[in-house]
């Protein structure tokens, strides 16, 4: 061969899957923001009218939700913007940064709502009750809608292959988890009237320390990420088969997999005939790149490294 061979060139599928991964992204961010503004609304008039913390507490973490959504659809955006000179492994990282800032927002206002309503819950209550028995229907329409909200989104993450539209969904059945707090704390609070304002406190209690359970579950995911933690195996057992799929490849032995946002880059050795020529062999790995690039969409650079091949020599590893 008289010059350097041609790169293998990705189908459309694979950046077409990219941008698809986006959109969905992004439609389940919209309907999240409309779904979770309109439960605010009915629990803010819920607290205007009968004076419910618990109400309060589960409006203002669909707020933050809000917030959080508005911020990551923003970072989204910053992350899908494809590599160049200053950032040649992409801008992935956007994107569990954003996730890292978020999950501490939450820890910092669950921790603070929590210590005020402690606070609050050893002072003298009210000698007046004015919860109505029906109160607890509007945080109970709130779980309805998020749980229709989860299933909608994970059925969604499902068909796509999605694990960021899948933790969005997961965000839906802690948002609807934190309301239904608030349901029991109501209705236990309109069979008990003598008891209901610690009840109530009781209750938002109860959701500001979810708050905060779920700002570091979300803080440590992320950080996990940016860290480069060993992602599940079942990301290396899905590029090993990707890499035995192409022929002249005899076997995988090492694989490191880099996960952040919506990028991955992946490093393998891979063995092959040792008589094969630096340009066959050189072939193979080009189509070992593709191949896995084409099996998993997400990945946005493979490095492979060659290998000879020799029977019984070590156990293939991960």
């Amino acid at each position: 061969m008289s010059c350097f061979p041609d790169p293998i060139m990705l189908p459309d599928s694979v950046f077409q899957s990219r941008a698809k991964r986006n959109r969905e992204l992004l439609r389940a961010a919209k309907w999240g923001i409309a779904i979770r503004f309109s439960i605010i609304l009915f629990e803010v008039f819920g607290f205007l009218l009968f004076g419910s913390a618990a109400l309060m507490m589960d409006a203002l973490s669909s707020l933050v939700d809000i917030a959080a959504t508005l911020f990551l659809v923003f970072f989204i955006r910053l992350a899908e913007k494809p590599p160049d000179r200053n950032h040649p492994f992409g801008h992935g990282r956007y994107e569990p940064l954003a996730g890292l800032q978020l999950g501490m927002s939450m820890i910092l206002i669950g921790g603070g709502m929590l210590i005020r309503e402690i606070t609050q819950l050893a002072q003298p209550s009210p000698l007046e009750n004015t919860m109505s028995r029906w109160a607890w229907l509007i945080p109970f329409l709130a779980v309805i809608l998020l749980e229709i909200c989860y299933r909608l989104v994970i059925r969604i993450a499902a068909k796509e292959n999605s694990p960021a539209l899948a933790a969005d969904a997961a965000h839906y059945r802690m948002d609807g988890m934190t309301s239904f707090i608030a349901t029991i704390a109501l209705i236990i609070a309109a069979y008990f009237p003598d008891w209901a304002w610690s009840i109530d406190k009781l209750g938002a209690i109860m959701i500001a320390g979810f708050m905060v359970v779920i700002g570091v579950f979300a803080a440590r995911d992320n950080m996990h990420q940016l860290l480069d933690r060993v992602p599940s195996s079942d990301f290396f057992k899905r590029v090993r088969l990707s890499a035995l799929k192409v022929n002249g490849v005899r076997e995988t032995e090492k694989i490191r997999i880099q996960l952040y946002g919506p990028d991955a880059q992946v490093r393998i050795d891979i063995e092959v005939d040792p008589q094969l020529s630096v340009e066959d062999a050189h072939k193979i790995s080009q189509e070992v790149r593709a191949e896995i690039q084409r099996d998993w969409p997400a990945v946005r650079d493979v490095i492979v490294h060659i290998e000879p091949f020799y029977p019984n020599d070590h156990a293939s590893t991960l």
